[in-house]
C-alpha cells in the first residue's frame, strides 16, 4: 500500500465553544483555526447556529440581569486554612500577587464571570480523574491552590549553540522572566572563568492558583476556568478562589489579561455578561474536536563583544 492509503488518526480532544456572544467573528475563527477539519466547515451554518444562540442568550439576559452583581462570598472551612495561609506564605505568591490586595473565600462559581471562550473538556476529565467524588475540603484546596500536585511533562533539548527548546502537553508551560542574578545565588554553578553576573532565563508554569478578579462589584475568573469547570461538573457550587481586590479601572492593566484587559465593559457593564454556567447550557454551548497540541517554548540569546575608548 501507498503512503497515500495510510489514514494517520489525529487524536482530539472535545472543547466546548460559547456560542451567542459577539462578535460572531470569533466563532467562525475558532472553528476554522482550531477545529478538526475547521477549513471545510459549513460558515453559514455555523452563522445561523450563532444567531439562534444569540436569542436564547437575549432570554437569557432579560431574565437574569444582575445576577453578577455583588455576589457573595463565604469564610473558608477550617479544613482549607492551612493549606491557604501554606499557599500565601509561598515566595512564588508574593511575586506574581502582589500589585493588589488580596483575599482568600469561598465563591459561587455560578456567579463568576468568565472571558475564556472555550474549555478543553479532555483536560477537564484528566483533572476530575484526580479527584475521589465527593472531594474532601482538602482535596478542593489543594487543586484550587495547585498545592502538592504532578508537574506535567517537560522535554527539553538544546538545538544549537545558542538555541534551546522545551515541549510540554500543558498549555500553561511559558517564558516566565529573565534576571540578572549574582553568580552565588546560582547553585552548583561552575564556570571556565571568574562569572560578574548571571542572566536566567526561565521557562516553566504559571503560579497557576485558581483565582478571580473583584472588579466594579462582580467577579472576574482570571485562572483556573477548567478548574472550576470540573468542580461544577461534579456538582459543587462553591470552590475556594483567591479574590484580588481591584480597586480601579488603571490596575487591569497590572492583573488582567485577554479580553477582560481589552474589552472590559463586555465585562463590568454588560446587565448579564458571561457567567462559568454558561458552559453548561445547551443553547449556548457547541462541543467542538479540536487536534491536540503541545506547547513548544523555544529561547535563543546573542552576545557582542568589542573594545571601546576609556572615557
Amino acid at each position: 500500500m501507498g503512503l497515500a492509503g495510510l489514514a494517520v488518526a489525529t487524536p482530539t480532544d472535545d472543547h466546548v465553544f460559547l456560542l451567542g456572544r459577539p462578535p460572531i467573528g470569533e466563532l467562525l475563527g475558532f472553528i476554522r483555526n482550531m477545529a478538526l477539519d475547521g477549513q471545510n466547515a459549513d460558515q453559514g451554518a455555523l452563522a445561523q447556529e450563532w444567531r439562534t444562540a444569540n436569542d436564547h442568550l437575549k432570554a437569557v439576559e432579560a431574565t437574569e440581569a444582575g445576577i453578577a452583581d455583588n455576589p457573595p462570598e463565604l469564610p473558608l472551612p477550617v479544613a482549607m486554612q492551612p493549606l491557604a495561609d501554606r499557599a500565601l506564605a509561598d515566595p512564588m505568591y508574593q511575586v506574581a500577587y502582589r500589585f493588589v490586595p488580596t483575599r482568600v473565600a469561598l465563591v459561587d462559581l455560578d456567579r463568576l464571570v468568565v472571558f475564556q471562550k472555550f474549555i478543553n473538556l479532555g483536560f477537564v476529565a484528566a483533572l476530575k480523574g484526580t479527584l475521589p467524588n465527593p472531594p474532601t475540603d482538602g482535596d478542593l484546596a489543594r487543586l484550587a491552590f495547585g498545592l502538592d500536585r504532578p508537574a506535567p511533562q517537560v522535554q527539553f533539548m538544546q538545538q544549537g549553540p545558542t538555541v534551546y527548546s522545551a515541549i510540554s502537553p500543558s498549555n500553561d508551560f511559558r517564558f516566565l522572566e529573565a534576571k540578572v542574578v549574582a553568580p552565588a545565588q546560582v547553585t552548583g554553578l561552575s564556570s571556565s572563568g571568574r562569572p560578574f553576573a548571571c542572566i536566567v532565563l526561565t521557562v516553566g508554569f504559571g503560579s497557576n492558583y485558581l483565582n478571580a478578579l473583584e472588579v466594579e462589584g462582580r467577579l472576574v475568573l482570571s485562572n483556573g476556568s477548567h478548574r472550576a469547570y470540573a468542580l461544577r461538573e461534579m456538582g459543587l457550587t462553591h470552590a475556594p478562589c483567591i479574590v484580588q481586590q481591584v480597586t480601579r479601572r488603571d490596575e487591569l492593566d497590572l492583573v488582567a489579561s485577554g479580553d477582560v484587559q481589552a474589552n472590559p465593559d463586555r465585562y463590568l457593564k454588560a446587565p448579564r455578561p458571561p457567567l462559568l454556567k454558561d458552559y453548561f447550557d445547551p443553547g449556548l454551548r457547541k462541543v467542538v474536536p479540536v487536534p491536540r497540541k503541545n506547547r513548544l517554548v523555544r529561547v535563543q540569546y546573542g552576545y557582542e563583544q568589542s573594545d571601546v575608548p576609556a572615557t
